[in-house]
């Protein structure tokens, strides 16, 4: 009888349950994203059949657009997003970004044709950019050190367990009994949201450092009158106070400080290279390789079995960068896990290269290979880029810069979306995965030589490393020891 009560209390120390605890609370509209994002795998033969329960069967261009329009609206939204949640804070963000998940379903639970899935999709879209700004800002700022990457790679893992969850249901549920269950989610989280508190760093901008104690106190499961916590609580404010003693945050200040301008050159180059590795490529091709593989393996899955088999390999990987992210560290996972995802693609494109020329090859080998992307690209070239950008900036910059990688990562998949069949006819799927496993390398390469480990350290540190005052120091400590030595 004492066990689970001694696994809490030592789960509770330093209040990692209730951090764990708000972190899946935060990560709800992302998981309603993930089923809304996978629920047209499932239910686009349902949608197209003469018998459906749309008015009239939905066309390939119409299932076409719903794929790509939801990615088009974060272009344009992902600034307003993240001025939002540094004006209004990230709880009320948050909300709303429900709140339009409620909107883009009661629409598609109204209406079937096709202009009321294309907008429905489209409203989809104004979640997606706060899921993608916010998400990543509000799991930073409640974490603790120690669990911080943890923390920071649920932001997938919830994504990819909505996938799961939408592909299960579509497959044992009905129609209806699916719409009905994406709709409840995100108005139960409204609800629910209204008790979790707001971000402590975001209380400490505002100057209502009782609230900020109080929520922090929460956090850490501790007293407002705890030690640790007033030393926590002293540092946000000695943050706010020189970031008020600054010029105002802008663009322009980020492009003007070289060590900041070193830190969101790396934030974009990471995010461009995880978001265009040619990971949503594989995902559309699924269904062909598993055809492929049942052709000379016997592999019989019907598609939605094939989505769930899929689904299960992402959620698997998420669950290994969470439980891993803070003993790898950042950097390494990153190397990892990109250079697996462009040897799994490298390996894709030759073996439809080399069977393009009616060459023999194994049916097992493209599914071992894709399967090796999926779980390498879940299990880490996903997650950690999130992760590496919410550490590399101080909460004056963190909005700015997460909402400009939030609009260059949506318009990166709204081409891919739009692209993938051109380039499919103009150069092929063979040299289409070739050339996404050279991204990935160039990822790889990339983050050897240029991204800092972030993982236990503060900002001081990572800039500290970025503009060599690092090395200076160590190399000032080499030369006192060999004087030492004389």
């Amino acid at each position: 009888m004492l066990l689970p009560l001694q696994w809490f209390l030592r789960f509770q120390h330093g209040g990692i349950a209730n951090q764990f605890f708000m972190a899946l609370m935060v990560t709800i509209p992302v998981l309603n994203f993930g089923m809304l994002m996978g629920w047209q795998s499932p239910m686009t033969p349902i949608l197209q059949a003469e018998d459906g329960p749309a008015p009239e069967p939905i066309t390939d261009e119409t299932i076409s657009w719903m794929a790509s329009v939801t990615f088009f609206p974060p272009i344009f939204c992902g600034f307003l997003v993240g001025d939002l949640a540094d004006r209004w804070g990230r709880k009320t963000t948050t909300m709303l970004t429900s709140l339009m998940l409620v909107i883009s379903w009661s629409i598609t639970l109204f209406s079937l044709r096709p202009w009321a899935l294309i907008a429905s999709r489209a409203v989809a879209g104004l979640a997606c950019a706060g899921c993608y700004v916010v998400t990543p800002l509000y799991l930073k700022e409640i974490a603790s050190d120690k669990i911080r990457g943890a923390l920071g790679s649920l932001f997938i893992l919830s994504q990819n367990l909505g996938y799961l969850v939408v592909y299960v249901a579509g497959d044992e549920f009905s129609f209806t009994a699916v719409m009905w269950l994406c709709t409840v989610i995100p108005v139960l989280h409204i609800f629910a949201f209204l008790a979790m508190p707001e971000t402590p760093v975001f209380l400490i901008k505002q100057g209502k450092y009782k609230e900020a104690r109080v929520a922090l106190a929460w956090l850490r499961y501790t007293s407002v009158d705890d030690k640790n916590l007033e030393d926590e609580v002293q540092q946000m404010e000695r943050e706010e106070e020189y970031a008020k003693s600054m010029k105002k945050a802008s663009w322009k200040s980020i492009v003007r400080d070289k060590t900041t301008f070193s830190a969101f050159r790396i934030a974009v180059n990471v995010m461009l290279s995880q978001e265009t590795c040619g990971y949503l490529v594989v995902l559309m091709y699924a269904g062909s390789i598993f055809e492929q593989a049942a052709e000379s393996i016997s592999l019989k899955l019907s598609p939605n079995k094939q989505t769930i088999v899929v689904g299960v390999i992402q959620l698997l990987g998420s669950i290994v960068a969470s439980c891993i992210v803070e003993k790898t560290g950042r950097k390494w996972l990153l190397v990892v896990t990109s250079f697996a995802t462009g040897l799994s693609m490298l390996a894709l494109g030759s073996w439809f290269y080399i069977t393009s020329f009616s060459i023999w090859l194994p049916g097992w080998l493209p599914v071992v290979a894709m399967c090796l992307c999926i779980f390498a690209n879940a299990s880490g070239y996903q997650p950690v880029p999130y992760v590496i950008v919410s550490e590399l900036f101080s909460f004056q910059h963190r909005g700015m810069v997460t909402s400009f990688v939030s609009s260059i990562d949506a318009l990166s998949d709204f081409l891919q979306t739009k692209a993938y069949d051109p380039l499919l006819k103009l150069f092929g799927i063979h040299w289409v995965f070739i050339i996404f496993s050279m991204v990935c390398f160039l990822g790889t390469f990339y983050t050897v030589l240029y991204v800092p480990e972030t993982k236990d350290r503060n900002l001081d540190e990572i800039y500290a490393i970025l503009d060599g005052r690092q090395k200076k120091k160590t190399n000032d400590a080499e030369c006192g020891e060999e004087m030492s030595r004389l």
